[in-house]
Parts: structure tokens; sequence; C-alpha cells
């Protein structure tokens, strides 16, 4: 008996969406999405070292006139927004989908930049401060995941990495607006801290407008019911590939279990089966994706049975890795000025110049990097780059320690640690995307992110302000020694149970939840 009469839309679809994406060339599209959405790390990194840079003059403004504890309360304030805003966000771009909440972010990071310029006291600030973050941090879930789902599987690493990277292209931006803005005798002190967050307002008004041609994900259109619009969508950049000479790549990603007890052995750690038989995977044409057509928003109880149940040592992994590179980042980051002023005798107004070659390191490594790990792979590559990191922060603070380097020698050498730990740390954001189904792709890069941010990004600026309180050399080499371990645990536990991910498609890695088997 037909349970479906004819004009009944059936209850399940088959796709090839997935296999066909990752088999496109490299085309204008891609270079297009990547610069329309990707330009968010550029703004986080303007916004946070002009936030930074403009802390003097914040205290010197007839309207606002800061204190200390305002000047860093502001800059919790903003922390926290990005946190929650990556979480409410994050669940939204699960159900709404990516295109709406990358809208809806940037205009909320635009409209809020533009409205700090022209705050009059510490509360109306500390509000726009908040919203600020809160645009920022929806960008990170919604924008991370519409890169990873549209990039083919062979480009997907080395493309998130150098995305990831480029906050530091908006960080030495910043710091060289800081400098200009901020010189003495060019602008009133009440005008050039409102300069660079107007700009920073009208480079996100600007971007809008080159968003706003970049469609809705397909990956995320066949697992919501709607897997016409998704045809459609691969169809059309199927044939602008042909119509500009570009062929589809022949063969796309190896099988997702390699013959033999070896491979099987590897999908059931990749699978979080512990020491029970997967399921295996034939390699090769496995045969369209079957999904459910009556899609159902995800429930916070399934998101939470899929991380500890499912894929709790991917959870394992995801934690340590985006608490380990907050905690060395933001520790160093935030009190880069307190260490250069208080052990080197750098001006407030010359940090700016020494933030460039620390910025460039931590943009050429994942851009230089990158291509090894789609190469090499995920496994060798990130557990190298937390290695080295670690070890070589471990160096630093023995010379630091000794005496035995000047300011030159210091910020070389924070140049050099964070060449690998920036491709690092992109690397933990690239593992949480590519570690769980698109069902609940965007909300857990959030809540890998606000914990990450709230177990390393807060504790680490926060023990480095008191080790430098204390003046002593040795008290700040011991900070600079846990943020080693802790990278070197993190390149542990990658070593031991992370993801062998590299050019396998999304789907081979975590399996939609609205799969039908």
């Amino acid at each position: 008996m037909n349970r479906h009469p004819a004009g009944a839309a059936e209850p399940h679809h088959e796709t090839r969406i997935p296999e066909r994406l990752d088999r496109l060339p490299w085309s204008p599209f891609h270079t297009r999405l990547v610069l329309a959405l990707g330009i968010t790390w550029i703004l986080d990194g303007l916004e946070v070292t002009l936030a930074g840079s403009v802390a003097g003059a914040l205290k010197e403004s007839p309207a606002l006139a800061f204190s200390d504890v305002e000047v860093g309360l502001s800059a919790s304030i903003y922390l926290i927004g990005a946190v929650l805003g990556a979480l409410v966000f994050g669940r939204l771009a699960d159900r709404w989908g990516r295109k709406r909440l990358f809208w809806i972010t940037l205009s909320i990071y635009a409209i809020a930049t533009g409205a700090t310029a022209l705050t009059g006291s510490f509360a109306t600030f500390a509000l726009c401060r908040f919203a600020t973050g809160a645009g920022i941090g929806g960008e990170y879930a919604a924008i991370n995941s519409a890169i990873q789902e549209w990039i083919p599987a062979r480009h997907r690493g080395r493309t998130d990495l150098i995305v990831n990277g480029s906050f530091w292209i908006g960080a030495a931006a910043g710091a060289i607006g800081a400098v200009i803005l901020l010189q003495p005798g060019l602008l009133p002190p009440d005008l050039g801290w409102r300069a660079a967050f107007g700009i920073g307002a009208m480079l996100a008004i600007g971007i809008i407008f080159l968003r706003r041609h970049i469609p809705e994900s397909p990956r995320w259109l066949m697992t919501h019911g709607r897997p016409e619009e998704a045809e459609i969508l691969v169809a059309a950049l199927e044939r602008e590939c042909a119509a500009a000479g570009l062929d589809a790549v022949a063969d796309v990603a190896p099988a997702v279990v390699q013959p033999g007890a070896a491979g099987l052995a590897q999908h059931a750690r990749d699978e979080g089966y512990g020491g029970r038989a997967a399921p295996a995977i034939a390699g090769g044409d496995a045969g369209p994706l079957r999904l459910r057509r009556d899609h159902r928003s995800t429930s916070l109880r399934e998101v939470a049975r899929t991380l500890l149940r499912r894929y709790p040592q991917r959870t394992l992994v995801g934690l340590t890795l985006m608490t380990a590179q907050a905690f060395c980042y933001n520790a160093i980051f935030f009190t880069f000025a307190l260490v250069l002023g208080k052990f080197f005798g750098v001006a407030s107004e010359d940090v700016g110049l020494y933030l460039l070659p620390f910025a460039a390191g931590n943009f050429l490594g994942p851009l230089l990097l990158g291509r090894l790990f789609d190469t090499l792979g995920r496994r060798l590559m990130i557990s190298l780059t937390y290695g080295v990191s670690g070890i070589l922060l471990l160096a630093t603070a023995m010379l630091f320690v000794q005496g035995l380097i000047g300011v030159v020698g210091q910020t070389v050498a924070w140049s050099l640690v964070f060449f690998f730990a920036s491709a690092a740390a992109s690397s933990a954001y690239l593992t949480v995307g590519e570690s769980f189904p698109i069902e609940i792709r965007a909300l857990a890069i959030a809540l890998f992110y606000a914990v990450g941010t709230g177990v390393g990004g807060v504790a680490g600026p926060w023990l480095f302000g008191e080790l430098i309180g204390t003046g002593e050399r040795g008290s700040i080499a011991w900070g600079y020694a846990l943020g080693a371990a802790l990278m070197l645990g993190a390149a542990a536990v990658q070593w031991r149970w992370g993801l062998v991910a590299e050019r396998r498609s999304l789907e081979d890695i975590a399996a939609p939840l609205s799969r039908v088997d």
C-alpha cells in the first residue's frame, strides 16, 4: 500500500550536494565569499587594537574622563558581550540559517560601534561595547560555519586558518590608525578616539554591501527541508565554474575508512566509539546522502547528547585546544603594553610600533603553514604548532627572567612564538567546526569559544596583570611557563585523540543528525 499519495512530499530526500561542493575548483565565487565573510576577523582585530590603544585618550577625554578601573571594566564588558553574542546567535544560526545571521550580527556591530563614537558617559559607552562584542561574537559562529560549509574539502584547512589569522591584519591597521589619530595636536582630545570608532562603523557598512550576493549555505538548506533551493545554488555555481573554464576535480576526498584493521581502528577512534566496533563506511562512491525532509529544530538536550555521549573525545579535544590558545593569546596580547612599559621603558604612544612585527608574525604563520594542514594533515600539524609554540614560549620565559634580551629581542621572540601559536589558535576553530554535525555546528563553535574565552581569556589577562604588578621578572616567567605547559598539554591531547579530517567531506567526519540510514 502506498503511504505517500501522488503529489505528497516524500518524508526523505537524497542528495549529492556535499560531494558536488567538494569537487568544485577554486573559483572567483570562493574568493568573493572569503573576502565578504572573512573580513569579520579583520574588523575584530581592528576593534580590539583600537579599544586598547585609545585607553589613554578615554582617560583624558573631557566628556568621559575614565578611571583605570572603568577602562578595564569596559574591556571586560566587551568580552562578556562577545561570549553571550556567540551563544545566542550561534544557536540562531543553526535554526535560522547562516545568511540571515551574518546580516544581523554585522548590522549590530556597525550600529553599536558607530554609537560608541557618540557616547558621553561610562554607562552608554559600556552598553555600546557590550553590543559591539555581541555582534562580533555572533559573527564568529555564523561565519566560521558558512565558510567551512562552502569551501571544497581539499582547501578547507588552509582557507580557515588564513581567514582566522587575518585578525592580525586588522590589529596592524588598528595600531597604525591609533598612532595617527591619537598623535598629540592632530585632533582635539575628545575627537581622536571618536574618529577611531567611527571608522570601524563605516568599514562595517561597506562590508554589508559586499555581502549582498552571498547566498545561504547549501549544506544548511539540505538539512533543513529545502533541498530544491540547495540544488539551484550548487547548479548555478557549477555553471559559473564551467563558463570560466574551470573543471571540477575528478577525485576528491579519500575514503573515510582506509582498508584494513588500522583504518577501522582510526574510524572507531574518530567517531568516539572507544574500543567498540564502529560501523564501517565504504570508500569511493558511497551513494547519495539520504536526509529527513521534515526538519525539526535540534533541542538543547540533543545538542548535549551529541557533544557528551556521541563525540566525547572530540569535545575533550576541542575544549583543550580552545582553552589553551585563549589563555596563551589573551594573557600575552592584553598585557603586551604593560610588559613593554614596565620592564623596557616603552612609552604608551610607541607601543603600536612594536605591535606591528608581532601582528606580522601572527598573520604569516597561518598564511605560510596553512597548506600543510591539508597535505600533511590535521593531527600532525595541530600537534606540531601547539608543541613548538609551547617550547618557544618556555625559552622566551627563560631569556626574559635572566634579562638576556632587550625590547627588540622580546618583540622578536613574541613574534616567533606566535608565528606558530597563531596557526595553532586558528586550527582550534577549524577543529571544532569540522568535528560536529551541521545541525549544531554554529552552536558548537559558540560553546567552545565561550568556554575557552571564559576560562582562558578571562583568567589569562587577570593572572598576568597580577604577576606584572609584582614587578618581578621571575613571577611573569612563571606565567609564561604556565602558558607553555597548557600549549604542550594541548599538543599531547591532539596527538592522542585528534581527528583525521584533512580532505574529507564534513558529512564524512560527522554525519548530519537528519541522516536516514
